[in-house]
Formats: structure tokens, C-alpha cells, sequence
């Protein structure tokens, strides 16, 4: 019982599962701030244009049923998680992968650290041992 309560604390106090932890924290409110954005910034702009009053009410379709009931579409709605998911991806990557990629790039160029090219291919690697395997068998004959 004892190694299973040290594995679990040791589990929890990984930096991983803390930055992870963090994270989610973070992008719950961050998620907050981009929905009221697109609530109440872009849903009315873009329901105005196409004479709603939000993305969930514009551009639906309504599909008649076998039963005599009426399915409806809303492509609006879509229109408007896509344009959700734009805003937070750009975010995310305007805000934060650009700005830590380029202080690597900088901390990388003070240290004099190169990126090491590519190895060969591992079918290059098979090449150079079938044609080492070659020629020793040639220098043995």
C-alpha cells in the first residue's frame, strides 16, 4: 500500500501533470473570454448580415419529415464553432507557440546550439550495409 501511495504522489507532483493542470485552468478561461467574443462581438455582426439574432438562428434549414414534421439545419450554428475554433487556434498560436518558438530560437543562439541535419533514411542505412556486406564478400573470394 505504501508504494502505491509514493507512486501516486510521486505521480501528481510531476511537473507534467502540474503544467498540464495549469493549462486546463487557463484554457477554461481563456474558453470563456473567446465564447463571450464570438456571443457578443461576432454572432450579432455576422446574425445582422444575414438577418438573425445570432449564428444559431441564421442560415437554418428546415427538411420536411416521413411523419409530417419539419428537421431543421443550422448551418449558422456551425458557421459559428468554426469561427470559435479560429479565433482560440490563432490565439494559441499568435499568443503562445509563436512567442516560445522564437526564445528557443534566441536561447538556441546563445548557446551556439545548431540543429543537427537529418540522418540517412533507414532504407540509406540498409543500403550502405548490403554494399559493405558486398564488398567483404568480394575481398574474401
Amino acid at each position: 500500500m505504501g508504494a502505491t501511495v509514493k507512486g501516486f504522489r510521486d505521480f501528481i507532483l510531476r511537473g507534467n501533470v502540474i503544467d498540464l493542470a495549469v493549462a486546463v485552468v487557463i484554457g477554461s478561461a481563456f474558453t470563456l473570454i473567446v465564447n463571450q467574443i464570438v456571443d457578443a462581438v461576432i454572432n450579432p455582426a455576422i446574425g445582422a448580415l444575414f438577418r438573425a439574432d445570432s449564428l444559431d438562428n441564421a442560415l437554418l434549414v428546415e427538411i420536411p419529415t416521413t411523419d409530417g414534421s419539419v428537421a431543421t439545419l443550422s448551418f449558422g450554428a456551425v458557421i459559428g464553432a468554426v469561427i470559435n475554433f479560429l479565433i482560440i487556434a490563432a490565439v494559441v498560436y499568435f499568443v503562445l507557440v509563436l512567442p516560445v518558438n522564437k526564445l528557443r530560437e534566441r536561447q538556441a543562439a546563445k548557446k551556439g546550439i545548431v540543429e543537427e541535419e537529418a540522418g540517412p533514411t533507414e532504407t540509406q542505412l540498409l543500403a550502405e550495409i548490403r554494399d559493405l556486406l558486398a564488398e567483404r564478400k568480394n575481398t574474401a573470394s
